[in-house]
């Protein structure tokens, strides 16, 4: 095992493409760090730089304490699990998860008791003698796995290994690969566009965005306090609901849309520079789960209430998700346009109305085109500056 440190690492490709910017990033021995972001973002460029496949612009690459930016990918002790799995179709599960211990000419006895080990592991055993035609996608992907565990490397690098396959079989992989590596507590560092995966799969989550590394922690820190609008939205499914407010001149409450709503003194003092934008404009950013339907809790005051329209009613058993919109001045960011255009949205479309999603207690009998009020926390919302697309806190 060991640690894989980015210092100041650049990738710039010929045609002036700036693919990475300044990465600084260390993932520690044994650590399950996972990358994301949307398409485009860097994060499979930073991985093939690990791999050695993507060569190195500007700074230091190091696996353990060496210095590998000109090392050939065979002498760096990784092993690669790929989206396309890249299994032999001539040769038999055993044949493939054995093949690169063969071409080390590893002794027999050792390539069996490792296929053995890392059969029982995946539970793969009944099926070493087929061929991969013959396995489902999560056995071919088991297989991916198996092979590069045989080899015992200091670092796993998986790019988007589960984006073939089916929703059912992706929870199912989840919890697997992330059993199977957290048991061999061997350093990986693993890619997805798929936040859930970020948040339920690795001990730190790292999140970029045109190259850039925008924020790295544990994945509950990161979606508890985002440090700007991108990450908001982008880690949390639904995305965060984002408005534009106006803080009153005494900093009490802000006004959004047609409704004024209460900034606790706990908040302010949590982050005293929201104190500095009384009379100012600031992004309001909710989660779902921070708002309820009113009349499930009747003795709500006024200024922790909003207004709004059903547009779409989703019950899903333990909980019921809200669409509604209201009159109020939409975030208009470089960051939101870049989600909406991930999520195939235009944030014309709903014009000075902004459409938010909340998720209800299962009890609330809300319908579509109700008129409703819903309670929001507001010592749980966040608060960012609409120039900078910032975090505010001290």
């Amino acid at each position: 095992m060991a640690k894989v440190s980015f210092e100041n690492v650049e990738k710039k490709y010929p045609n002036g493409f700036h693919a990475v910017q300044d990465l600084n990033l260390e993932i520690a021995d044994g650590e399950f760090l996972v990358l994301v972001g949307p398409s485009g973002c860097g994060k499979s460029t930073a991985l093939r730089m690990i791999a050695g496949l993507e060569d190195i612009s500007s700074g230091k690459l190091l696996i353990g304490d060496r210095v590998v930016n000109d090392l050939p990918p065979q002498d760096r002790d990784i092993a690669m699990v790929f989206q396309s799995y890249a299994l032999y179709p001539h040769l038999s599960v055993a044949d493939n998860i054995a093949y690169g211990l063969k071409i080390r000419k590893m002794a027999k006895d050792e390539i069996a008791a490792r296929i053995k080990r890392a059969s029982d592991m995946l539970e793969l055993g009944p099926y070493l003698d087929r061929k991969p035609a013959q396995l489902s996608g999560g056995q071919r992907q088991r297989v991916a796995m198996g092979r590069a565990i045989v080899r015992d490397p200091a670092v796993f690098l998986m790019d988007e290994p589960l984006s073939n396959l089916d929703a059912k079989l992706r929870v199912q992989m989840r919890s697997e690969i992330s059993a199977v590596v957290h048991g061999l507590g061997t350093t990986t560092v693993y890619v997805t566009h798929d936040q859930v995966e970020a948040m339920t799969m690795g001990d730190r989550m790292a999140v970029m965005k045109a190259g850039i590394l925008n924020q790295v922690g544990a994945p509950q820190e990161v979606y508890d306090h985002p440090d700007n609008i991108f990450v908001a939205q982008f880690v949390g499914s639904p995305p965060m609901n984002l408005v534009m407010g106006t803080v009153s001149a005494d900093g009490g409450s802000v006004r959004v849309g047609e409704n004024d709503v209460a900034i606790p003194q706990a908040v302010l003092a949590q982050r005293p520079a929201l104190r500095t934008y009384g009379g100012k404009k600031v992004v309001l950013g909710v989660r779902s789960e921070d708002m309820e339907d009113a009349t499930l809790q009747p003795n709500a005051p006024a200024d922790r209430r909003i207004r709004g329209e059903v547009a779409l009613v989703e019950a899903l058993g333990s909980e019921i998700v809200v669409h509604f919109g209201f009159p109020a001045e939409q975030v208009v960011t470089d960051d939101t346009k870049l989600m909406a255009e991930e999520s195939g949205e235009s944030l014309l479309d709903a014009g000075d109305e902004v459409r938010w999603v909340a998720s209800f207690a299962p009890r609330s009998r809300v319908r579509r085109g109700d008129t409703i009020e819903i309670v929001i926390d507001t010592e749980r919302v966040h608060w960012f500056d609409p120039q900078t697309s910032a975090a505010i806190r001290d």
